[in-house]
């Protein structure tokens, strides 16, 4: 579902009503259309969005030329030839900048021109950006440096700009610089993050003047409205909530008992856990305020009272799904010496980070979430379909 909450800066600030000002509603509504339809891990869901994009718009046309397009075949027929440039903080194999890969194949599902940007991409290309680079590619999405007239050029000729998490915002000053006025009006501003730090003027300082903000919670967006006006000064712009759903693959898995059961033993064996041992699960990118430090606490302490108490339980195990050593972080390094400090690492488990995680949820019995403030609960359906064994 996707709804505004209350604002208090119109789309595109108080400018006038021509043929910019529509063009930038209708693309708002496409993008709040297929927002709604990208997944956790990225595919679509069935769902009609535009009933509730006509009544937080009220734009009859914008909505007619949207459903000609359905009518038509897909949803986002009438993206056709359109130009989007799509604005990443980073590459890497976590949740906002494979959102936003979904996204563009999507687009370029439906015939869109679709270039990507990363704004912090380190001059080493690593095994995991040279894939997902070469993944837009094969797709058909040009990859472009952050930097460079061609930035500016797409910039200024794309008909929507999305900009994915806040931090991406150090980009319209780095790069675009006199021309920033010109393509605000039409950037969506796809906000992820929650944490204080993020709240910067350096960040966000252009947010009331863009065409809309896109949040992934109810509860995020009423943090970001709060903490932009009491800390920052500054107004939201039109702000939708579009939470996200389910991928197809992991739906299609989970309906399928006999696949549920040959990922569930493939998994288990290749992590040397038997049939009838318990499994916990954390399935995040391993980084600090993601929780696998509590989580892994938590497995500990456990074993202690088990021990303590002398119950009669399954042998158990916690696996840490989205591992990056090759990243070196000092979190990671310091979730691995707890394990090794109090000697658990024949039960504990890590796992690199992977866009296949539906083998995962069937091998486990127990799902661990993440319970920081305003994170979407995208495990609640895995709990409907993965059940525990």
């Amino acid at each position: 579902m996707v709804k505004p909450p209350s604002s208090s800066a119109a789309p595109g600030g108080a400018g006038g009503r021509g043929p910019a000002h529509h063009r930038t509603r209708l693309l708002l509504l496409l993008l709040l259309a297929v927002a709604a339809c990208a997944s956790t891990a990225g595919f679509l869901l069935r769902g009609a969005m535009l009933d509730a994009c006509d009544e937080a718009r009220g734009d009859s046309s914008a909505v007619a030329t949207a459903r000609t397009g359905a009518v038509a075949g897909s949803p986002l027929g009438f993206m056709r030839s359109k130009l989007v440039l799509l604005v990443s903080h980073e590459l890497s194999l976590s949740g906002g900048p494979l959102l936003l890969m979904e996204l563009a194949f999507l687009l370029r599902q439906v015939g869109s021109q679709v270039v990507w940007i990363t704004n912090q991409r380190s001059e080493e290309t690593n095994d995991v950006t040279y894939s997902l680079e070469h993944k837009m590619l094969s797709h058909g999405v040009q990859v472009l440096p952050a930097r460079g007239q061609e930035a500016i050029d797409n910039a200024l000729k794309a008909d929507l700009v999305v900009l994915n998490t806040a931090v991406a915002g150090k980009w319209l000053d780095a790069v675009l610089k006199d021309h920033v006025p010109q393509v605000l009006p039409k950037i969506l501003w796809w906000i992820h993050e929650m944490r204080g730090h993020y709240f910067k003027l350096e960040y966000v300082k252009h947010l009331p003047l863009v065409a809309g903000a896109m949040i992934d919670s109810h509860t995020t967006a009423e943090y970001w409205k709060t903490r932009t006006h009491d800390r920052l000064k500054i107004q939201m712009p039109q702000t939708y909530v579009v939470h996200l759903g389910n991928s197809k693959e992991l739906m299609e898995v989970a309906e399928d008992n006999v696949a549920r059961r040959v990922l569930r033993e493939h998994i288990r064996e290749s992590l040397g856990v038997w049939s009838e041992d318990l499994v916990f699960a954390i399935i995040n990118s391993v980084s600090r305020g993601k929780g696998q430090d509590l989580f892994l606490q938590a497995f500990y302490q456990s074993l202690q009272l088990i021990q303590q108490k002398k119950l009669k339980v399954p042998t158990m195990h916690a696996v840490v799904v989205g591992s990056d050593m090759n990243a070196q972080t000092k979190f990671e390094t310091q979730l691995r010496e707890f394990v090794v400090k109090n000697a658990i690492q024949d039960q504990v488990h890590f796992v690199n980070k992977t866009l296949a995680v539906a083998p995962y949820l069937a091998a486990i019995d127990v799902l661990v979430q993440n319970s920081q403030v305003s994170h979407n609960f995208d495990a609640a359906p895995f709990f409907l379909f993965f059940p525990v064994h």
